[in-house]
């Protein structure tokens, strides 16, 4: 793992999470876990195998959705193609399962029109599998509050530059994915308002900091958030992902405490998220993620979709559907 990388996100600790088994409620319920990870750096592996391992203990997962984290990308050949080393990844990862049954890549959007023949040939790597592209736009001038790996420039969503390259994504069928923190929301709304025919979601509950300046200012940043949440749920083409909250930037420190939380302690920290999350956008526009390995320094697989079930109970059965399976599978074609 690269030392931004470690300052950024908890490291994964077997034993500890070992302290803490669960059960897997509602082990019928079926589930697409919309948004994981697969990689092999140094320090830094999480392959079919580990997923399937995690996956396989108890809850009904169906099928899942590998998102970019930039990585093995082509050693060579042109700047601008070699991301499409990733969805070859990917791809070979997910073969013969349901495993990355949608991926999602990474482009250059700010390469405007140039960026075509890559998202085609990110398509064609695919093989029927590949539905769209994230490019990071996490930004914020304080490095305290800075909880992705990511570091692109300041209000990136806006560039002239990389507008034009994101007019090539629905002329090709392709979504965006945008992580963003809750301070540039509107800044996605400005995007999504101006390209109402590109289907866009908006990952980990929209990025709501905790850490940094913000690690005291609880209430404030909620009353933000959720207002700019309720803006942006006014925009027809977006959807938000239901997760990632085991992060740091959150700023529940899980990964802190001596032994890792239970699906009751997950639950109660999420669910004021969650919940404002469904209630601007409805359960049709939310889907269920478990961003692993990433939240998985923070808490286990099981416990984590268990947090997740315990929260909905109060849901009726269409909420709760499209929330766990329906969305994700009418948003990436599943």
């Amino acid at each position: 793992m690269s030392g931004a990388a470690a300052l950024r996100h908890p490291p994964v600790r077997p034993d500890w999470l070992a302290r803490r088994p669960e059960t897997a409620l509602e082990p019928d319920l079926p589930i697409i876990d919309a948004h994981h990870h697969l990689r092999n750096r140094p320090g830094d592996v999480y392959l079919r195998a580990d997923f399937l391992e995690d996956a396989g203990q108890g809850h009904d997962i169906r099928a899942s959705v590998a998102v970019e984290c930039m990585a093995h990308f082509f050693p060579d050949g042109e700047p601008l193609l070699r991301p499409v080393g990733e969805t070859h990844f990917l791809r070979e990862q997910g073969a013969g399962t349901q495993v990355a049954a949608a991926i999602v890549g990474y482009a250059d959007l700010t390469a405007g029109a140039a960026i075509r023949p890559v998202l085609e040939a990110h398509v064609a790597a695919g093989q029927g599998r590949f539905r769209g592209i994230r490019q990071i736009a996490a930004h914020h001038p304080d490095p305290a509050a800075r909880g992705s790996t990511g570091t692109p420039p300041p209000m990136l969503l806006l560039d002239p530059a990389f507008r034009a390259g994101f007019s090539q994504l629905a002329p090709l069928g392709l979504s965006f994915e945008a992580w963003i923190y809750h301070t540039q929301l509107a800044e996605l709304r400005d995007l999504a308002d101006a390209f109402p025919d590109t289907r866009i979601v908006l990952n980990h509950v929209g990025g709501a900091l905790g850490i940094g300046p913000y690690a005291t200012r609880g209430r404030h940043v909620r009353a933000a958030w959720g207002a700019a949440l309720r803006e942006l749920s006014h925009c027809p083409n977006l959807s938000i992902k239901l997760g990632g909250m085991g992060m740091r930037l959150f700023g529940f420190g899980f990964h802190e405490q001596q032994d890792p939380p239970g699906s009751e302690q997950l639950a109660e920290a999420w669910r004021p998220y969650v919940e404002t999350c469904v209630e601007a956008f409805g359960a049709e526009r939310c889907m269920f993620e478990s961003n692993f390995p990433v939240d998985k320094g923070s808490c286990g697989y099981v416990p984590l979709w268990n947090a997740f079930k315990r929260i909905s109970r109060g849901w009726n059965p269409a909420e709760r559907a499209n929330a766990f399976h329906d969305t994700a599978a009418r948003f990436y074609r599943l």
